[in-house]
């Protein structure tokens, strides 16, 4: 191969036939790839060729059953969705700046908050027929801290901790108040109380995996060496729970309607009552911007005690 002019590499290597890569690249497959683009797998293979012969450089293993990316194709796969990224966040800023309004609005909710709640807040915004989208990340807690440092968030409800940081504005949401539980059929149910935290160590825990994939990832009301049993989210552990497979503390407005129901039993425990508090956050917009409408809709929710506490509440 002699190396073609960048004029036509510049030609041939488009964000649409970077899509295209990435997407063979997820789909293990040229035929799979081919069937998403609706198009025959000799027009997607021609294609890939003509970006090969425009970098002089085998982007795929010819001789793999699946499309297995060279070193030279990783390398273009993973800058490439970098470069899909950047096109991505420079045309949400554009439209953003003519209408104020984004078009992309990416709230990190961690698992505590009531996803019933926080989703007639959604019904209630798209009632305003305003052109943002919104996502909404499940996150547990220093991960729902860590989407919005890292820009993946643009509102983090439901934070564990206050981070000091002059990016970042923090204001409180809710003080959540923990109980101790087991299951009627548990060994500690029929244990006088309070219990002390040597014998709680010798019962497996039920514990929500931090989700924050970078930062130093923590645990609450778990003692040394104690096993643990660790689900996706809260929901996960208050069914755990209900079935015996642990004991540990749950918020009690999670807890509340299994204790009224019987299939939960509260117990004291010898260490202090454990209360924490849940807080709210964003970014600071840069310097001569203003805050986006959507986020600004939803501070301005945010501001009512009574939406703060109903998203602390059960679902």
């Amino acid at each position: 191969m002699n190396t073609p002019p960048t004029r036509e590499i510049h030609q041939v290597l488009t964000p649409e036939i970077i899509q295209m890569l990435v997407l063979i690249a997820e789909k293990g497959s040229f035929a799979a790839a081919a069937r998403e683009l609706n198009l025959v797998p000799s027009a997607l293979t021609y294609r890939v060729r003509q970006v090969e012969d425009a970098l002089d450089v085998l982007l795929f293993d010819r001789k793999s059953r699946h499309a297995a990316l060279t070193p030279a194709g990783k390398e273009l796969i993973d800058e490439g969705r970098q470069l899909l990224n950047s096109v991505e966040q420079i045309a949400h800023r554009v439209k953003r700046i003519a209408t104020g309004w984004e078009p992309l609005l990416t709230i990190s909710a961690d698992t505590i908050v009531s996803r019933k709640v926080l989703f007639e807040l959604c019904e209630k915004f798209f009632a305003l027929s305003v052109p943002t989208q919104l996502r909404i990340r499940e996150e547990v807690l220093d991960g729902t801290w860590e989407t919005l440092i890292a820009g993946h968030a643009d509102l983090a409800i439901g934070v564990s901790s206050t981070l000091q940081s002059p990016d970042i504005v923090s204001l409180p949401l809710n003080k959540i108040s923990f109980v101790f539980v087991v299951s009627p059929g548990h060994p500690l149910a029929n244990v006088p109380e309070p219990l002390p935290e040597q014998l709680i160590a010798q019962y497996q825990s039920v514990a929500v995996a931090d989700s924050a994939r970078y930062a130093r990832r923590i645990s609450y009301g778990i003692q040394a060496m104690q096993k643990v049993f660790t689900v996706p989210n809260l929901q996960a552990k208050v069914l755990a729970h209900r079935m015996g497979l642990g004991c540990g503390f749950l918020p009690y407005s999670h807890a509340k309607p299994y204790l009224e129901s019987g299939e939960l039993m509260m117990k004291n425990v010898a260490a202090c009552p454990r209360e924490e508090h849940s807080n709210y956050a964003w970014r600071k917009p840069a310097h001569g911007r203003a805050i986006g409408k959507g986020l600004q809709w939803w501070l301005t929710e945010l501001e009512s005690e009574e939406t703060r506490q109903a998203l602390m509440g059960n679902d």
